[in-house]
């Protein structure tokens, strides 16, 4: 069974570790992850957590409420190990913590602590088996509710405004966000606006492998950053294009002169690493701010 101590932060959380593309990321592990929840939660404090992959980079430069939301988030860590990989190139220290591996800890702790649990998202089948294997490992969960929205589902629609509010209204502390990206992420900021008091985790494909409905890769492959290519393997025509244009974004991020300007860049100024540059848009240095940017915490 999953067991983190429940620590008091010394420093906020919501204090930027680095920036990648512009986008801050500020929780370094899956302690630290499964810490600010949980914490948030027994204090009845919402939030929202993301996790940011090379996908979610660029879907945030061509979609405009996707990078809104991300700027809005309480908590991201690092989903993909390139994004570690780029957050380590400026000595952040950040190690991997994905939404498929979110859900087991979460829930352990989240029973321990007495706090609700709602899943939303993916199909009633998956769900019901997810809830059946989590309640055999962990039988004092909370599960406050349930629900699968229909095919074509619109995050911001008024069906989903009255999905939240069902949310909100089932005490729950913590609810398990699984619509893929955007969806998702679009989803639990609008929730997470209309009531500040619950916690949604964004999770992805999580409840289908807990769940058994899709398996996920080796853990071998995951360990050395292929796990992509066992995704790429399983669902070459869905996931081809995306992946090429995540490779085109790693290589982008990787060039040496960017490196070599945020090594030498040490403006501290926020807003310079947020400019916004169109994929693969070269931007003169003296304008450019830092695309891969450490900040230390104070």
């Amino acid at each position: 069974m999953f067991q983190v101590a429940i620590e008091q932060y010394e420093v906020a959380p919501e204090r930027p570790l680095c920036y990648v593309d512009g986008q801050r990321l500020n929780i370094d592990s899956m302690d630290s992850a499964i810490r600010a929840s949980i914490e948030r939660a027994r204090k009845g404090i919402g939030f929202t957590f993301f996790t940011l992959n090379l996908d979610h980079l660029c879907k945030r430069r061509k979609n405009q409420q996707f990078r809104d939301c991300y700027d809005r988030a309480t908590f991201i860590s690092a989903d993909g190990t390139p994004i570690v990989w780029l957050a380590r190139s400026v000595r952040a220290p950040i190690s991997r913590t994905t939404g498929a591996d979110l859900v087991q800890p979460m829930v352990a702790e989240a029973a321990k602590n007495g706090i609700p649990v709602y899943f939303f998202g993916t199909s009633d089948s998956v769900i019901a088996k997810t809830i059946e294997k989590l309640r055999a490992v962990f039988p004092t969960l909370v599960v406050a509710g349930h629900e699968s929205p229909p095919m074509g589902f619109d995050p911001l629609s008024e069906a989903a405004s009255e999905a939240a509010d069902r949310i909100a209204a089932s005490g729950t502390g913590l609810c398990f966000v699984a619509l893929g990206a955007p969806k998702q992420e679009l989803f639990a900021d609008m929730a997470f606006d209309r009531c500040n008091k619950v916690g949604y985790l964004c999770v992805g494909a999580a409840l289908d492998f807990i769940a058994g409905h899709q398996r996920r890769a080796p853990e071998f492959m995951s360990r050395n950053g292929l796990e992509w290519l066992w995704r790429l393997i399983k669902n070459p025509v869905r996931l081809f294009t995306r992946y090429v244009d995540s490779a085109l974004m790693l290589i982008w991020l990787s060039l040496p002169w960017q490196f070599e300007l945020v090594l030498n860049a040490r403006r501290p100024q926020l807003d310079q690493a947020r400019s916004r540059v169109s994929f693969m848009e070269r931007v003169p240095l003296a304008q450019r701010a830092p695309i891969v940017k450490r900040t230390n915490k104070l």
